[in-house]
């Protein structure tokens, strides 16, 4: 059906003032009409659509989230590197950097532009006749993975510049994907209603949200993004302050917060400013960028192997603040491990308030003196996980006693266990509520059984509704055991059961890292899958003939053989066979280790900000790899992440090659770009 010319003038008529409205609101945040007219605008642009399929262009608006899931993401090459910036903590620091600038420019004149550093993910944005083509994340810099429909779905990003010149229709943008604070906390009170896991931070929400297949998911996230980089054909000398207010006129976000500094001075004057006003803004920042005005002068000072040599990044001290330390809780794990848990006094820190931060073990409380009624210093590592670092002693109130850990075990009350030579504390009851619904949990998480919608929230129901007492019970459920629960309507019942189901296609050495057994994680259960190769072998298998397979020392022997002998144990794995869970891995075609780290040995150690333990051993196998327990001479890599423990310093001993979380990153995306 042919369109008359009049519904295509409606069409277009509706389509502008959309893509208006969505800049007023996303952008400026000065909203002009109502929500309800909003909707009843697009609504009608939709129906037209449908009603005449063949006027419908890729850059209306209601063509933002569509499509189907994608399996993996495309790689693509920016037109030029996506360089990471040198970082400083110091002021002299950042006059030692503006004296190599004077020492390239000689007697050029230059200038500054001070930016805040948002704490957020990069992305490149393309335009092509002003229309967006083309979104992809910062990868190793060179290479970058197409994320095009996913970053679609920020509705701040338009998909056609308000421009119609010439030489702003074709270019590149980049800039910052980030979550406001409110919306970051009511995005994880939501994930914790759907009993899933929490984010740690709004930057870790936003990059697990870019990495989601299905852009509907991504679309139901509050993702915002700043733009801070233009890059276009111009025969005119070009000035990065200029870039910043164009961006602003073709109809792209840009951070109001930046200012031209005319030397050193004036640039440290602005990040003394906005340090002690980091925690007014409604996002996160940890720093000020400043680069170099002149983009003919960004040539001139050119760029080592990493970092620009026009630009630095000034970061801001680690945050701290002092609040009252009101009792020491105890948090029993999966495995029995009891951790002590401070129980503070709220305070606002970083963003967030924080009530509660690990104490570790009884070693490090005994070490710093921790004493219940302590005033404390409490920090955010990174601006991310909160820390008790020390007592203020000077503070200390008299009658204060040094903590005693106790003997039992504050959720079942058996006995506490401490092996020798260990510093952890641990309840052997494996009949210990928290310990059950830990490993379930654990059993359903997505390194392991990947049970979608068997999150915290449902499985402590079905424990309390005694529907559930081990993790071969899920396999058990039908819809109508759920749809009673709380939260748990027909179809979401239906779903889960579906996910049970498909649950048991999980290749066994998941199904193996899923047990829990203590001390295998998912690299050791890979390993010990592959030379066993099933279920049944395994159970038989005795100490001396784990030992015999790389890898597995006598600690982990131990620990699969007692799991192994133990009855209750052996009759749930009966009972996941019996619901048809994969034992064996016979069936499974297990190809030959390929990629850049074939025949490589990597030690993780410290905390890692990007990737949990499970998800880098991971991608070491999937590149050929393998994760080992310890250094030696023989190991090739040490991955060190935040406070690095003792690997790290044998490794600096012995010589090994350390390197860190962007160093990894790099090391992988460089083999994206060979392929």
């Amino acid at each position: 059906m042919s369109a008359p010319p009049k519904i295509f003038q409606q069409i277009e008529k509706l389509r502008d003032e959309i893509r208006k409205h969505d800049f007023q609101y996303y952008v400026l945040n000065e909203p002009l009409i109502s929500d309800y007219e909003y909707d009843r605008r697009y609504r009608q642009l939709a129906d037209l659509e449908s009603r005449y399929p063949q006027l419908v262009t890729p850059d209306s608006p209601t063509q933002r989230v569509g499509g189907e899931p994608t399996k993996e993401f495309p790689t693509v090459t920016h037109s030029s590197p996506m360089l990471s910036l040198s970082n400083t903590y110091s002021e002299g620091e950042m006059r030692e950097f503006n004296r190599r600038v004077r020492t390239i420019l000689g007697e050029d004149p230059y200038e500054y532009v001070c930016e805040l550093k948002l704490d957020g993910v990069a992305v490149n944005l393309k335009y092509e006749g002003g229309l967006f083509v083309q979104g992809a994340t910062r990868g190793d810099g060179v290479m970058g993975d197409d994320i095009t429909p996913n970053l679609k779905t920020i509705r701040s990003i338009p998909l056609r510049l308000f421009t119609e010149e010439t030489a702003l229709l074709n270019i590149e943008a980049r800039g910052e994907v980030f979550m406001n604070k409110l919306d970051f906390e009511a995005l994880n009170a939501e994930q914790k209603k759907r009993g899933e896991k929490l984010f740690a931070n709004p930057r870790n929400a936003t990059a697990g949200t870019l990495k989601q297949q299905d852009p509907r998911v991504v679309a139901s996230r509050p993702l915002r993004i700043y733009l801070y980089y233009l890059s276009y054909s111009s025969e005119e000398e070009q000035f990065h302050y200029d870039d910043l207010k164009t961006l602003g006129k073709l109809g792209l976000p840009v951070n109001q917060n930046f200012r031209l500094c005319g030397n050193i001075d004036e640039v440290i004057e602005f990040c003394r400013e906005w340090e002690p006003r980091r925690d007014d803004l409604p996002y996160e920042i940890d720093g000020v960028v400043v680069k170099i005005n002149s983009i003919p002068q960004h040539q001139v000072l050119g760029s080592t192997a990493k970092s620009p040599r026009w630009a630095m990044a000034y970061k801001f001290k680690a945050r701290e603040a002092e609040t009252i330390l009101k009792g020491i809780s105890l948090q029993v794990g999966r495995t029995g491990a009891v951790t002590p848990v401070a129980e503070l006094e709220p305070v606002r820190l970083a963003g967030s308030t924080i009530h509660r931060a690990t104490l570790h073990n009884e070693e490090e409380i005994a070490r710093k003196d921790f004493r219940v009624g302590d005033t404390v210093v409490l920090k955010k590592g990174g601006d991310v996980i909160p820390k008790v670092s020390e007592v203020v002693l000077k503070k200390r109130l008299p009658g204060t006693v040094p903590f005693q850990m106790p003997k039992t075990c504050p959720v079942c009350g058996g006995p506490l266990i401490k092996p020798e030579g260990e510093i952890i504390s641990r309840c052997e009851n494996l009949s210990c509520p928290a310990q059950v619904q830990r490993r379930i949990e654990h059993f359903a998480s997505r390194g392991a059984m990947d049970i979608e919608g068997l999150g915290t929230a449902i499985v402590e129901q079905l424990i309390e509704n005694n529907l559930i007492r081990d993790f071969s019970d899920p396999y058990f459920l039908e819809a109508d055991d759920l749809i009673p629960l709380e939260r748990m309507a027909e179809k979401s019942a239906d779903n889960l059961i579906r996910a049970i189901e498909k649950s048991k296609e999980r290749p066994f050495e998941k199904v193996l890292f899923a047990l829990g057994i203590r001390f295998v994680g998912a690299t050791v259960a890979r390993v010990i899958a592959r030379h066993f190769g099933s279920m049944d072998r395994l159970k038989s298998a005795t100490c001396e003939e784990l030992e015999a397979v790389y890898e597995i020392g006598p600690r982990i022997a131990r620990s699969v053989v007692e799991f192994f002998q133990n009855e209750v144990n052996l009759k749930v794995i009966e009972r996941l066979a019996k619901a048809g869970v994969r034992m064996a891995a016979e069936d499974e075609e297990i190809p030959a280790p390929k990629g850049i780290f074939a025949g490589k040995t990597f030690v993780l150690t410290g905390r890692l900000a990007g990737f949990t333990r499970e998800e880098a051993s991971e991608i070491i196998h999937n590149e050929g790899g393998q994760v080992i327990s310890s250094v030696s001479k023989k190991t090739d890599f040490v991955l060190a992440g935040e406070e690095p423990g003792s690997k790290y310093k044998k490794a600096k001993k012995l010589g090994v090659k350390i390197i860190d979380e962007e160093e990894f990153e790099n090391l992988i995306m460089t083999n994206k770009m060979r392929e």
